[in-house]
């Protein structure tokens, strides 16, 4: 899944970008309002991260805008104050969570996977493609019991299929989804990726579950 993160405190910033990369999520950065409402606008994002308090452009301002153009990512809001207003404001301004600093990493991947989940209307941890099951809170991965072993970003690929079940997605979406912007789109990366987690989770068993569509990209469905 791909995540944009618009705060101006760079440490901050960095830090979070981080730890959320080891978690195998593609990562954008913008350290001002001005570059946040820009790829929040023109670049497609699973959620944002946004802080109030930015340089010349807030972090309300933002929210008010990409919600008036209809962007409908969920929004997890960064706030130093920790005032009820801050956060009636923002949940009255579209925002889906409200999270204080200084916070946890831990709550904040807690609360990513939580509004994740409730975007792409799985209302459970667990999804189920027939006997393939996927635990998003542990990233553990089974098949008819046997437990699958996932590199990070074999997982997010396989966790972004798995949300989008039954649809085809292309290889530019399915970059796009587990790498930040400086990748190159025209890598055949994506393939490699498809082929180890195809062997990883079909190989031995007599339905395979990750699809080719020719000319149009790959689906998981039963």
């Amino acid at each position: 899944m791909r995540i944009l993160i618009v705060e101006d405190e760079k440490p901050l910033a960095d830090v979070i970008k981080r730890g959320l990369f080891e978690e195998g999520y593609a990562i954008d950065v913008a350290y001002n309002g001005e570059d946040g409402l820009f790829m929040a606008e023109n670049e497609p994002s699973d959620l944002i991260i946004l802080d109030i308090m930015l340089p010349i452009v807030d972090g309300m301002t933002i929210l008010k805008k990409i919600r008036k153009r209809g962007l409908k990512s969920p929004v997890l809001l960064l706030t130093a104050k920790d005032s009820l207003f801050d956060k009636v404001s923002g949940l009255d301004s579209g925002t889906d969570d409200c999270l204080t600093k200084p916070f946890l990493f831990e709550e904040l991947l807690t609360r990513i996977r939580a509004l994740l989940r409730r975007s792409s209307e799985a209302r459970t941890s667990m999804m189920e493609i027939g006997d393939l099951v996927i635990n998003m809170a542990t990233h553990e991965v089974t098949r008819s019991g046997k437990k699958i072993s996932l590199t990070a970003k074999e997982y997010a690929l396989l966790e972004y299929m798995a949300l989008n079940k039954n649809k085809v997605l292309n290889r530019t979406s399915l970059t796009e989804h587990i790498y930040d912007q400086d990748f190159n789109l025209d890598s055949n990366i994506i393939d490699v990726f498809i082929n180890r987690i195809r062997t990883k989770i079909d190989k031995g068993f007599n339905k395979g579950l990750i699809h080719t569509v020719r000319g149009a990209g790959y689906m998981l469905k039963e």
